[in-house]
């Protein structure tokens, strides 16, 4: 039976909520130069949303070939104002508004920044050892303990998985030799086309797409990444290998596949340094900052990224109540997200980020120029 109050505290706490979200969500008033990072009023960004795209451009330093161009990215800038208005009442406890990805219909998003190719592991992945979880902290972060390198950006290139994988590397060697080594994506997407023998078509292939456990064993097979400094990124995936096997500075040990479950993600996370995750990222488009926990989010996977820690206290306005969430580094530059990071909640699988989670174990090798 409902308690005859019910309906009431319903009522109070929608009205709490919403003065919350009125708080929160309202425009600065800190002038023009200020990029608007918030979803405003429906009235107020049809009204403006030509004033929204000037300040757009100039933030985002936007030129367009066209005014045929221009016009077009203007109209699809003001359905990704609707889609980001969607996504906050989706999503309340995270912040959506306008990204550097604003003038791009979700379709050319998924192609041009995503690129996770093949859907499952191998089967005769190696399986991570179940690990004690009992003695966990309760707040973990790796940035703090000196295992992650500065955000990176991949640029306009499907290139995600290169990223996601490097970056569990860098840890991984970091916690083997006590020193951090930004890795060279661009050996994995001029190198690497190692395949998935279980799935046809989904070798990896650049700018095009690829997987980071594929790109694991290529690390395997190979013998190890070069620093990016000896070989820089450049966002495209038309240049010859330039591999020197002479200069490596970092090689895989070993890599295997975390159970789904999250306190085993925890775990290993806390054990064995960043994980290389996978994760839909249709609510990353227009996310802005907060703890993203999306009532309905497809768990299809098709971005790759890095674990980096994980939090006790994610305040949820709508929920009531802290919510733990996961520390995502992303590969999209500084300027997106919470200074290149995108918080998500931990629970019941959300956007599939618990669904193929890897783990990297490296052994101690560098060259004498690292030195």
């Amino acid at each position: 039976m409902i308690h005859p109050n019910f309906s009431l505290i319903v009522v109070l706490s929608l009205v709490f909520v919403s003065a919350i979200s009125a708080e929160t969500f309202s425009p600065g008033s800190d002038g023009e130069d200020q990029l608007i990072r918030q979803v405003v009023d429906d009235q107020d960004h049809l009204l403006s949303s030509e004033h929204h795209f000037s300040l757009f451009k100039r933030n985002f330093q936007k030129v367009y070939g066209s005014q045929e161009e221009h016009d077009y990215r203007f109209g699809v800038f003001k359905a990704n104002l609707g889609l980001a208005a969607r996504h906050q009442k989706l999503d309340p406890s995270a912040v959506h508004g306008v990204t550097q990805f604003s003038d791009l219909t979700p379709a050319e998003f998924r192609r041009t920044f995503l690129g996770l190719r093949g859907l499952r592991f191998p089967k005769d992945a190696n399986k991570a050892p179940i690990l004690p979880t009992t003695d966990l902290p309760e707040d973990f972060d790796w940035r703090e303990r000196g295992a992650v390198t500065a955000v990176k950006n991949q640029g306009s290139c499907g290139s995600c998985w290169s990223f996601s994988t490097t970056g569990a590397l860098e840890g991984a060697h970091f916690l083997a030799t006590g020193e951090l080594a930004s890795l060279s994506e661009q050996q994995l997407v001029d190198c690497d086309h190692e395949c998935d023998p279980e799935e046809p078509g989904s070798c990896d292939a650049g700018c095009n797409g690829g997987l980071m456990n594929s790109a694991f064993e290529y690390t395997l097979k190979a013998g190890g990444l070069m620093q990016e400094e000896e070989y820089p990124y450049t966002g495209t995936d038309r240049g010859k290998c330039k591999f020197d096997k002479s200069k490596i500075v970092a090689s895989v040990a070993n890599f295997s596949v975390v159970s789904l479950d999250e306190d085993q993600i925890a775990a290993n996370l806390v054990k064995n340094g960043p994980l290389a995750v996978a994760i839909n990222a249709a609510y990353m488009q227009t996310y802005v900052g907060g703890v993203s926990c999306p009532y309905i989010c497809s768990k299809r996977l098709n971005h790759g990224v890095l674990l980096v820690g994980y939090g006790s206290a994610g305040y949820a306005p709508i929920r009531m109540k802290d919510k733990p969430y996961w520390i995502i580094k992303n590969s999209w530059g500084e300027n997106w997200g919470e200074s290149g990071y995108y918080k998500i909640c931990r629970g019941p699988n959300v956007c599939g980020v618990d669904s193929m989670v890897s783990t990297v174990a490296a052994v101690h090798t560098t060259s004498e120029k690292y030195h």
